[in-house]
């Protein structure tokens, strides 16, 4: 069995992800569930001769001290795929990513509007966050693009790994990988403030240093856009300053008051029919008042905020969720099983009528 095979079996099947390892044959990942191939199982000798083959001198090295590597392939013939290859239950095992050849525009991925208002910023911290696998980096992506496409900037990400190549347009771009070109991500944050850059653009902030760099960048003229693994906007303010030790964090809610533009959150939902996903949306915008509640600490007020902030460009994630299923896009049951409070969420009445009508089709 040939990778470049299974990577072909991926892109023919529409897959976003696909799993390998011992003992199970290859697993995909379409719209959003998982289904087993029929290829036959792999054992731990043919995932060795899969996985290493990989990797640089460099990075079997790395993986045989870490137990887990991050990077990305284009093998001939096939898409790119980001990967992880780590161990499990002492073998190997990975799991590769589908990468679009093209950026998608913001308008193409369902995004709302006021994301390429939030690009074009001049300074301050915007955030795109959501669980894994929602397409984060994707709409940071269409995000970098509109700056590229509109912009005279000087542009540097840091990615773990690269996911996505931007030619220069209006903006000249450079892209670093954690490992290949810096140790970590704070590190490579912290020097990027010496590169001369306008946007500066982290894939993930994961530690408080991470964070602590991205909000001085952002206070001192900069523009920074990056990820956080948080469900909506309120849980990712409050995750921002629960990182600090109790005796920094009235510090850092001034700090962010005054950095944040915005956060939009998402999450990808199987469409009713099960072919393909609909992307929902939660957007917080740091108006005046939205400031004071984050730095007073009034986190739990935030969501009301954002439901009364529609003049501002806001909604929350009940909303999108609601008009997905006016439009008959998702169902009920799938739009409940997102919302905060199930009891509190109210569904178009024919959505019930939509729901039988799509029962007696199947």
């Amino acid at each position: 069995m040939e990778l470049s095979e299974l990577l072909k079996l991926c892109a023919q099947q529409g897959a976003s992800d696909i799993h390998l390892f011992s003992g199970e044959s290859p697993v995909l990942r379409i719209d959003g569930r998982l289904q087993r191939t029929t290829l036959p199982a792999l054992t731990s000798e043919m995932l060795d001769s899969l996985l290493l083959n990989l990797m640089s001198a460099e990075q079997r090295e790395q993986f045989a001290r870490d137990a887990d590597i991050n990077f990305a392939i284009q093998l001939p013939g096939c898409e790119r795929f980001r990967v992880n290859i780590h161990r499990q239950q002492g073998t190997i095992a990975a799991a590769l990513r589908r990468l679009p050849h093209v950026i998608p525009s913001l308008q193409e991925l369902g995004v709302p509007t006021v994301a390429e208002e939030l690009a074009l910023k001049p300074n301050g911290l915007v955030l795109v966050t959501g669980p894994a696998g929602m397409g984060k980096s994707t709409t940071l992506a269409a995000m970098v693009d509109v700056i590229n496409r509109q912009r005279e900037s000087m542009i540097v990400l840091i990615e773990d790994p690269v996911e996505f190549h931007h030619p220069n347009k209006m903006s000249y771009i450079k892209q670093r990988e954690v490992s290949l070109d810096t140790p970590t991500f704070a590190m490579a944050l912290k020097n990027a403030l010496r590169q001369d850059p306008d946007v500066i653009v982290v894939g993930e902030m994961r530690d408080l240093e991470t964070i602590a760099t991205a909000l001085t960048a952002a206070e001192t003229g900069h523009l920074v856009l990056t990820t956080v693994h948080t469900p909506d906007a309120a849980q990712t303010v409050q995750r921002l300053i629960d990182v600090f030790p109790a005796h920094q964090q009235a510090q850092v809610r001034a700090q962010l008051a005054d950095a944040l533009q915005g956060v939009i959150s998402q999450v990808l939902l199987p469409k009713i029919g099960g072919v393909g996903r609909a992307l929902a949306t939660e957007v917080l915008i740091n108006t005046p008042a939205m400031r004071n509640l984050i730095r007073q600490g009034l986190i739990e007020q935030i969501p009301s905020h954002i439901q009364t902030g529609a003049r501002a460009g806001m909604h929350t994630m009940e909303k999108s969720l609601a008009q997905l299923v006016e439009d008959q896009v998702i169902s009920c049951e799938t739009a409940t099983g997102r919302v905060r409070d199930a009891q509190d969420f109210r569904c178009p009445v024919w959505s019930h009528r939509t729901a039988g009508l799509e029962a007696l089709r199947q």
